[in-house]
């Protein structure tokens, strides 16, 4: 499908959403569209969170917006999505589908794309499960009709319940940072100037205030916690009930609610935390970019051990501390223990920076992503045909 005039590969992401929506799935899309923008012809296919369809540019990439009737089951409902699918896939070599996301399984199937498809797997469906007793022919129809199958980690596709027929087309592209991002903090001192008590360490988490983070178990295993007050950036659905449940418990100076905060904010907040703490609690959490973040300031985490690849990236006793989901007591010991032992806490930080250098790098993961899409294109296949 490369023409003479540009033998660019004409790549085509589809995702529910993108920029300025925020969530984890959203940053992986934009940072692969802005990462390999000048390798290739890139473009992206998204609908609107509400509202009529409309074509912009964002930091250089086309990106198309379907119009949108509503929100079902965490769903965009948008015939207009499938109608722009079945044209825009005849103008492009690879069409990269971030799942889960059962729209564009269906729009592939109606679309009758004959070219190459890679399905970035960033979770099983969870929480839907009526929704999914309706769509899993399409999901199986379509996880057979892609050519590769990515996740960001092996426990991605180990402990997946769809994925198992379908190994042999999985491969692993691990999430990456692109560090020259990160490196520049303008804010100094950013949490410890909320302090109630300068003594007091600063824990930080960073995320949606949904179900599966599990933030009321953080508050919780503080009632506990001595000598550190807890930050908490992120807003969401459930952000007045957790508030609520603060008051309720007496915990208002030993917890802080930081609201949304923009990229340099947020920054100063993982530069001037001393632990990191993810304590999600469904396997919805996939992976954890906010931990990446963190560890590359040097920060530990402490983490749950769900079955997916949330302890693969701050792995217990080396880059931090690993504790049973919806423990509270185990959490509040973990995080007691980085407190009072600062040659533990700055070794397992230590380890955690130096582990985001080896394994997360965004140049890296654009390498990967490009040679799998150059090997589909040129050789049909993620292995080139032996010589």
């Amino acid at each position: 499908m490369k023409n003479e005039c540009n033998d660019k590969i004409k790549v085509l992401q589809i995702n529910k959403f993108y920029a300025p929506w925020v969530g984890g799935v959203e940053r992986v899309v934009q940072n692969i569209a802005e990462g390999l923008n000048d390798k290739s012809d890139m473009k992206v296919l998204v609908c609107q969170s509400e509202g009529r369809a409309e074509e912009t540019t964002v930091n250089s990439i086309r990106v198309i917006r379907s119009s949108t009737l509503g929100i079902l089951y965490s769903m965009p409902v948008s015939f207009d999505f499938i109608f722009k699918l079945w044209n825009l896939s005849r103008q492009h070599d690879i069409l990269l589908f971030h799942t889960p996301f059962p729209l564009a399984d269906l729009a592939c199937l109606f679309s009758g794309y004959k070219g190459k498809v890679v399905v970035w797997w960033h979770s099983d469906i969870i929480s839907q499960r009526r929704l999914l007793r309706v769509i899993k022919p399409i999901l199986e129809w379509f996880l057979r009709r892609a050519d590769v199958i990515v996740a960001a980690t092996q426990a991605h596709i180990d402990n997946s319940n769809f994925l198992g027929p379908y190994k042999d087309k999985c491969m692993v592209i691990p999430f990456g940072l692109k560090f020259s991002d990160y490196e520049q903090v303008d804010i100094a001192n950013y949490l410890m100037d909320k302090l109630f008590n300068k003594q007091n360490k600063r824990l930080l988490f960073v995320g949606r205030l949904v179900y599966y983070k599990g933030v009321e178990v953080i508050i919780q295993a503080m009632r506990t916690v001595r000598g550190a007050e807890l930050f908490i950036a992120g807003s969401g659905v459930l952000e007045g009930e957790l508030k609520a449940r603060v008051e309720m418990e007496g915990l208002k100076e030993k917890i802080h609610f930081l609201g949304y905060l923009p990229f340099e904010d947020l920054k100063a907040a993982y530069a001037d935390c001393d632990i990191f703490v993810f304590p999600s609690n469904a396997n919805v959490e996939a992976f954890g970019l906010a931990q990446m973040e963190a560890m590359f300031y040097g920060k530990p985490v402490v983490n749950t051990n769900l079955p997916t690849g949330v302890p693969l990236v701050s792995v217990d006793g080396k880059t931090g501390l690993t504790v049973p989901v919806n423990d509270a007591d185990a959490l509040s010991r973990a995080i007691q223990r980085l407190i009072d032992d600062d040659e533990l806490r700055l070794r397992l930080g230590a380890n955690a920076r130096q582990r985001v250098y080896e394994e997360y790098s965004f140049d890296r993961m654009m390498d990967k992503v490009y040679e799998l899409c150059e090997a589909l294109v040129n050789h049909g296949s993620t292995k080139p045909p032996v010589s």
